[in-house]
């Protein structure tokens, strides 16, 4: 296999391996949504098993076990749907980093990237068993929640080919806003993780007021105390009403900075677009922005149903996948030098490394 085909062939496992992690994402959003999260009480079996089927078969032995977990089927096995497929990704992620090893000497391969996924992952196991052993705790499973989008973000990376063109002076405002952007956005989906792990999300029942105003009560000293300390079962939510409120109140606002912000990108990247590729990937973002927009608002107007907070959940891995897509066609490798190509000092000169 020729470097090009092996490097195409990495891409497209890369991809594989994002569209598996936005899968897991909003698969876990979903094990949340349900009352799932303790569905299995230990890590990584169910009841001591591989399949909640086998649970039934001994489950005497399983209520002995857990007495203050009885065992639940349906939600025994969203969690281990839900670790089913986080496992098929971590074997991707394998794959990818041993392939990047022995492909090194290629310069165009990607080396840092992939590793940097592998210890992600890794990472993610051992919060993946905190969730559990933590009684999900709102601090773990935000963390576990962004942890599951970095590793997204990283293999969606490496999945798209940088464009090989000179940097346009037009375009570098729109780079610079796609950045502060992506900053904002990754601080409303911690927000969102966090509105969700403390079951602030009906706290506001209704839209654009909060509970009939438009400054509600709310308890901000006690709705951000990122640790309450170990033994406390935080499934159902702990805060009082005022902090889950403040919770709530503070995701909305921090949407509305990072709605704007996206949408100005959009248009930014759009008017300054040199290429083709560059305008396709801003109106990808706008239209994304749109459309977690009316998710969002409905999800509110019609009670909060099953199906619309776990789109909510895709709404943001869309909008965070087509921020990134944009950001790298915004951040082009420079032009293609080819491998015999002599520079002006009688050496070949070699393609730029990719991360």
């Amino acid at each position: 296999m020729t470097a090009t085909k092996s490097l195409t062939w990495f891409r497209r496992a890369a991809r594989v391996g994002a569209l598996l992690a936005a899968i897991v994402v909003v698969v876990g959003a979903w094990v949340r949504l349900t009352d799932a999260g303790l569905g299995c009480p230990d890590w990584p079996g169910c009841y001591g098993h591989v399949h909640p089927a086998q649970v039934r078969e001994s489950l005497a032995s399983a209520t002995a076990a857990y007495p203050s977990r009885p065992f639940d089927y349906q939600k025994a096995m969203h969690e281990m749907v839900h670790r089913y497929i986080a496992s098929a990704l971590g074997l991707v992620i394998v794959g990818l980093a041993v392939f990047a090893l022995l492909n090194r000497r290629d310069p165009r391969q990607p080396r840092v990237l992939p590793l940097v996924a592998l210890g992600v992952v890794c990472v993610q196991g051992a919060l993946g068993a905190f969730t559990v052993t933590l009684l999900v705790q709102p601090l773990i499973v935000t963390l576990h929640l962004l942890g599951g989008l970095t590793t997204m973000s990283v293999l969606w990376w490496l999945s798209l080919a940088p464009a090989r063109r000179d940097v346009k002076a037009a375009e570098r405002p729109a780079r610079r806003l796609a950045v502060a952007a992506l900053a904002v956005l990754g601080l409303q989906i911690a927000l969102g993780g966090w509105t969700s792990t403390n079951y602030a999300a009906v706290a506001c029942p209704d839209f654009p007021t909060c509970q009939g105003s438009f400054w509600p009560h709310t308890d901000f000293k006690d709705a951000f105390v990122l640790w309450r300390g170990l033994g406390v079962d935080y499934e159902g939510g702990v805060l009082t009403a005022p902090a889950r409120t403040a919770i709530h109140y503070t995701h909305r606002a921090v949407a509305v900075l990072a709605g704007l912000l996206l949408a100005a990108l959009a248009v930014t990247a759009w008017r300054r677009a040199q290429t083709p590729a560059v305008r396709i990937a801003a109106g990808a973002v706008g239209a994304a922005v749109v459309l977690q927009w009316l998710i969002g608002v409905n999800l509110i107007w019609q009670g909060f149903p099953l199906a619309l907070g776990t789109a909510h959940n895709a709404g943001a891995v869309l909008l965070l996948l087509a921020t990134l897509a944009l950001l790298r066609q915004l951040w082009p490798a420079g032009p293609q030098i080819g491998f015999s190509t002599a520079d002006g000092r009688g050496r070949s000169a070699q393609p730029p490394r990719s991360p």
